[in-house]
């Protein structure tokens, strides 16, 4: 890739301050796909330089010109969007098909989404004599992962954007590349220079350097809740705003009013997406505990139903997950889950016999899960399902909100009696029966899945502050 070992800082592509490289890995053959620069703390630096100066100005522009520039990016977006997809296939290992129409795809969908919000959103409004004003918040630093990477990318800079913030981007260093091409898209676009600023690099180092520095504003995190205590603790010094979105262990609750085959099944299809590598997946599946035999027959016969092959192959159905820590964190979870108990339905450790070589997974089910089992407490970020029993809905209520985490939760069963259950579950979001993804609906989490909300209009609040000015009129 063209710009692979530059950064983009104030409107140009730089070389770094040091010479030091990272090997990018395609997790479907274990070899290097390419490599990137590395920045440093200086790199960090002189991309907040360039975000401070800007934001005098871009923060002053038009809600106008704001949208026009959104819109030239969508349009951009879209002419790219098949580019955007291969990379991220590559780089993560999601099926061509998918990262083309859902990976790569997503990101239009949440500048468009935003757009639709922004034109609505009232900036400020009087409240009696006092205008109650929203302005941009400032110089943000936004910290984003590798399992849905266009995702994180455009639901943080779209609204950024909108606000009038300036920012600086820095993606995971195990899927760097989408980020690349995703700065091309921005300067193609006409951004102003300084608004939009990328700098590649790892948590620790450029990453700690955004997070503390005392020019920055806001940090929005995306990723593990370990990774984003460490950038809440960076951040407390100059006490900045820090909006984050964790980790998850999200239930899903069958009813006994549920067509039970079909949710199951349902609920297999939705925990291993992705090869179960999104952070609200359905990974606890609560069923009547009556029904535990014919819930693990059904769920076995999904799981060993999906095809795990290459990402470019058009029949899989899952790719290999992204890294080699990632594969072996789950190995070593699955036997866990075998050495405390839990009965291994399908699945097991290792890859799928046909397959030599790349981090691939086999899709697994583990029935007659208990709530304390570490399956059951651990978000493995894999293709593994816990199913748990229970007697009646004030244990699966219990048993869904017994977790540190409360970022999603699923209902199957008679509309009724979900929507009674679902404001009794702690969760950011919860979705009921065969709902599909709302981008207009707020996404964030109770507990350690992290703190504030993003898309749509939720995602313009967090990146603006509230100001009233008292005595504004007279009337």
């Amino acid at each position: 890739m063209k710009h692979s070992h530059s950064f983009y800082i104030d409107g140009q592509w730089v070389e770094p301050s040091v010479s030091k490289t990272l090997e990018v890995i395609d997790p479907s053959t274990e070899e290097p796909m390419g490599t990137i620069a590395l920045g440093s703390a200086a790199d960090a630096e002189k991309a907040v330089a360039a975000a401070r100066q800007a934001f005098a100005s871009f923060s002053q522009t038009s809600k106008e010109e704001r949208v026009e520039l959104l819109r030239r990016i969508v349009t951009i977006l879209k002419r790219r969007n098949d580019e955007l997809g291969e990379i991220i296939s590559r780089e993560m290992g999601a099926p061509l098909a998918m990262a083309r129409a859902e990976q790569a795809g997503i990101g239009a969908t949440h500048f468009e989404q935003t757009i639709k919000a922004f034109e609505s959103f009232a900036f400020d409004y009087m409240q009696g004599t006092t205008c109650i004003m929203h302005e941009p918040i400032g110089v943000v630093a936004m910290i984003t992962p590798w399992n849905w990477p266009i995702n994180q990318i455009a639901c943080k800079v779209a609204p950024a954007l909108a606000t009038g913030c300036t920012m600086v981007l820095k993606p995971s260093e195990i899927a760097p590349f989408n980020a690349v091409l995703f700065a091309e898209i921005m300067d193609e676009a006409g951004v102003p220079k300084g608004v939009f600023n990328l700098v590649q690099g790892d948590g620790p180092t450029v990453g700690a350097a955004l997070a503390s520095h005392p020019d920055v504003d806001m940090v929005s995190f995306t990723g593990s809740t370990r990774a984003g205590i460490a950038v809440a603790q960076a951040a407390a010094p100059t006490v900045k705003r820090v909006h984050q979105e964790l980790g998850g262990k999200s239930p899903n609750i069958i009813l006994r009013s549920a067509d039970f085959s079909a949710a199951v099944a349902a609920g297999v299809r939705r925990c291993f997406g992705n090869s179960g590598q999104t952070c609200t997946s359905p990974t606890r599946m609560l069923v009547p505990a009556e029904r535990m035999d014919e819930a693990s027959s059904i769920a076995a016969r999904e799981a060993d139903a999906l095809v795990v092959g290459p990402p470019h192959d058009p029949r899989t159905d899952l790719g290999p997950v992204a890294s080699a820590a990632q594969f072996d964190k789950i190995q070593a979870l699955i036997e866990r889950g075998i050495a405390e108990g839990a009965e291994l339905v399908t699945g097991g450790t290792g890859r799928p016999s046909h397959l030599n070589s790349g981090y691939y997974v086999r899709p697994t089910v583990f029935a007659r899960v208990t709530n304390q089992m570490t399956i059951a407490r651990e978000e493995i970020f894999g293709p593994v399902l816990s199913i748990i029993g229970y007697d009646n809905e004030e244990e699966a209520v219990a048993i869904a909100n017994d977790t540190p985490y409360g970022l999603a939760a699923y209902i199957q069963g008679d509309p009724k009696e979900a929507r009674a259950l679902a404001g009794r579950l702690r969760a950011g979001s919860v979705r009921l029966n065969s709902s599909t993804w709302d981008s207009a609906a707020p996404f964030g989490g109770y507990k350690q899945s992290g703190n504030g909300r993003e898309y749509g209009k939720f995602g313009l609040h967090e990146f603006t502050e509230i100001k009233g000015i008292a005595g504004f009129s007279n009337e």
